[in-house]
Parts: C-alpha cells; sequence; structure tokens
C-alpha cells in the first residue's frame, strides 16, 4: 500500500492527522514491527478509552476519534474510530468493519431505551498485518469485562479479534447476526438513519439522561450472581 492509500490517510472522523491522535499513536505505537505496535496500539485504545453506550453523539465531531481520546471513553464505533486513526497515524492501514450483533448481556436501562436486543452497525476495525486484514475489536475494556463476568477480548494481529459467544459462566454473550461491510471512513449518514429509525428512545435518553453504565453493569451483575 502507499501513502495516498485511503487506508493511511485522514478522514472526517478517522482523523489520524490530529495533534491529539499523533500523540496517542506516537506513545503507545511500541514494538519492532506492525504487529507488535498493532497490539499495543489495540490495549490502548481497548483499555485506556473507557466503555459506556450511554453517551451517543452522533455528530461529526461526536464521532471523530480525537473526540473519542478526549473523552477518554465512548461506545464501540468510536472506540473502533479510535483505534483506526491511531493505527493510521502509526503508518498502519486501518479501515472500519460493521455488523449487527445480539447482545444477551446488557442493563435494563439499555434493553428498555432499545427495545431489542440487537445492535445494528456494531463497529470493529480492520488492520492490514502481514499482507491480510485482521479484525480488531477494541470496545469492552478490562476493568468492565471484570465487573461484568466478561472475557477479555485480546488481539495477537495474527487471528481475528471478535465478541466471544459466551460468558465468562457459559452464558450466551454476543452473536452475530449480519455483516454491513468494510468502509474506508465511517459511514455517518447510513449510521444516523439506521438508529433514528429503530432506536429513537436510545438517542433521546443519551441526550437528557447519560447515567453510568459501568455502575449499572456492576450492580446488575452482582444482582445476577446473588
Amino acid at each position: 500500500m502507499n501513502a495516498h492509500d485511503p487506508h493511511l490517510t485522514a478522514a472526517p472522523c478517522i482523523d489520524s492527522d490530529h495533534p491529539a491522535v499523533v500523540a496517542f499513536a506516537s506513545r503507545h505505537a511500541q514494538g519492532s514491527n506492525d504487529r507488535e505496535r498493532a497490539v499495543a496500539l489495540y490495549l490502548a485504545v481497548r483499555d485506556g478509552l473507557r466503555y459506556d453506550p450511554y453517551r451517543i453523539d452522533l455528530s461529526e465531531h461526536g464521532m471523530k476519534a480525537s473526540t473519542a481520546l478526549a473523552q477518554g471513553s465512548g461506545w464501540c464505533v468510536p472506540k473502533a474510530v479510535a483505534l483506526a486513526a491511531v493505527a493510521r497515524a502509526a503508518g498502519i492501514p486501518a479501515r472500519l468493519g460493521f455488523a449487527d450483533v445480539r447482545n444477551h448481556l446488557s442493563t435494563e436501562r439499555l434493553r428498555r431505551t432499545m427495545q431489542t436486543d440487537v445492535f445494528a452497525w456494531h463497529g470493529y476495525t480492520e488492520l492490514w498485518i502481514d499482507g491480510g486484514w485482521r479484525k480488531a475489536t477494541p470496545a469492552f475494556n478490562l476493568s468492565l469485562c471484570e465487573k461484568f463476568g466478561l472475557l477479555p477480548l485480546e488481539f495477537d494481529g495474527v487471528h481475528d479479534s471478535l465478541y466471544h459467544p459466551f460468558d465468562r459462566a457459559g452464558q450466551r454473550h454476543m452473536e452475530y447476526v449480519a455483516e454491513r461491510g468494510s468502509y474506508a471512513d465511517l459511514p455517518l449518514g447510513e449510521i444516523t438513519a439506521t438508529f433514528a429509525a429503530i432506536y429513537p428512545g436510545l438517542l433521546a435518553a443519551a441526550a437528557t439522561t447519560p447515567g453510568d453504565f459501568a455502575a449499572d453493569a456492576a450492580r446488575e451483575a452482582g444482582s445476577a450472581s446473588a
């Protein structure tokens, strides 16, 4: 791939040329080759940005990688955007992948506002390593996995990193139900239209009373095991 490849250059949401993105990549892209640097960046985004699906801002500013880094949090799509951006800043080709997933573990608030257990446009990152695209899913930070009884997703730069079908207790966790393809930048218009059609309550809740996803997850996980 050359320097003008769309998977290496900055885009409206994958703003890999933003100073904060460049600085993050410089600080965390440690290793002797692209695979090692990609793994280091994956872990830095996975655990350095807290997963929070309660705060959804579908404006272009709200979905930029630089915004997620500044906030220190994001739901699956901004975290995937952030990983793609810091990878590009480190010279690793990256793009976004999307799928609809059935989430068997959620909070009561999410179930109430979404009115479904299907999460449309779940986002992950695809990184070009050793001649092929590798899928990496940096959504759930390690501390959240520990609170919620989930197996943390690892990424070795060789195998795809996708959601586990079961949690630590053997209960259903995630099921991929439809693929939406790969994109050089965020298809924000398509995502916004889908969310407006099927999740109007989710967007309204995010705009009014954000709440604390990690606290809800920990409380409900504790109640379930009591």
